[in-house]
């Protein structure tokens, strides 16, 4: 497969929508290398990396639901910049890299890792919110979210929904929706108004790459199967922390992923 460089066209309908699909970036080999990484730290027979955050979905940890097998439990792995095959197979990928590329410049650290897998029978709702809330540098034209689906990702089972061009708009104060399940750490952008979303379908190996003030969110998992993406965020060494701002709390490293890092930036 080709290096993906954007064509204008491309680059066009990511600055007007503030997402772009890239269908059938990864091919089904890589995808299952992803997908037994993931069944191996949910079963046990992989220990979880140095600093990796294996979630359970709220209704699981309260009680509510009563998993039938290890993966229904988990919500996503977050934080896997340690672990070989996913940071190493995925966040370093050339063609991730490449892409990444074409938004934060030449000198690229990552920013976030995570590994979604919305299971059956839990609410799993994610309310419309934008990335950027988390991040406490700029600019945010320089910081970028790629993300591939492991799994079919339909309306059925929960997919991302997006609200196009609401990039262009600033970031929207963001608190925790007042629902009877919400896993933590979901906030919800406050006066986000959801009524021109689309639901974004992908098949398995098709990569998603979104702007950081995009609204966006996902429903819940009607299946009896899962819903399954990978995920790094990525942004140029050159960005500066705002005023005030730190890392993420938990000591959440930035990593070069190429490049030079650059004294004062993040």
């Amino acid at each position: 497969m080709d290096t993906p460089i954007l064509s204008a066209a491309q680059r066009a309908q990511y600055d007007e929508c503030g997402y772009l699909i890239l269908p059938g970036l990864f091919e089904e080999a890589e995808l299952a290398a992803w997908r037994a990484r993931f069944a191996a730290i949910v079963d046990g027979s992989v220990e979880p990396a140095e600093g990796m955050l294996v979630m359970r979905d709220v209704m699981v940890a309260k009680g509510v639901v009563r998993p039938g097998r290890p993966a229904e439990a988990i919500a996503k792995i977050q934080d896997f910049h340690n672990d070989p095959v996913l940071f190493d197979g995925y966040a370093k990928h050339p063609r991730v890299l490449d892409l990444a590329e074409q938004f934060t410049g030449p000198d690229i650290k990552s920013i976030h890792t995570m590994l979604i897998n919305k299971p059956p029978g839990v609410d799993g709702r994610h309310p419309l919110h934008q990335d950027l809330v988390y991040f406490p540098f700029r600019p945010e034209s320089r910081i970028v979210g790629i993300s591939t689906a492991l799994e079919p990702c339909t309306r059925e089972n929960g997919c991302l929904v997006v609200v196009p061009g609401s990039h262009q708009r600033e970031l929207l104060p963001h608190e925790n929706p007042d629902w009877e399940w919400l896993n933590f750490g979901y906030f919800g952008a406050r006066g986000a108004d959801g009524r021109e979303r689309i639901h974004v379908e992908m098949a398995p190996g098709d990569t998603i790459v979104f702007h950081p003030l995009l609204l966006h969110g996902s429903g819940r998992n009607r299946t009896a199967g899962f819903r399954r993406m990978i995920l790094v965020h990525c942004a140029s060494a050159e960005c500066r922390y705002l005023a005030g701002g730190r890392p993420v709390a938990g000591g959440r490293p930035y990593l070069l992923l190429r490049g030079s890092s650059h004294e004062g930036c993040i």
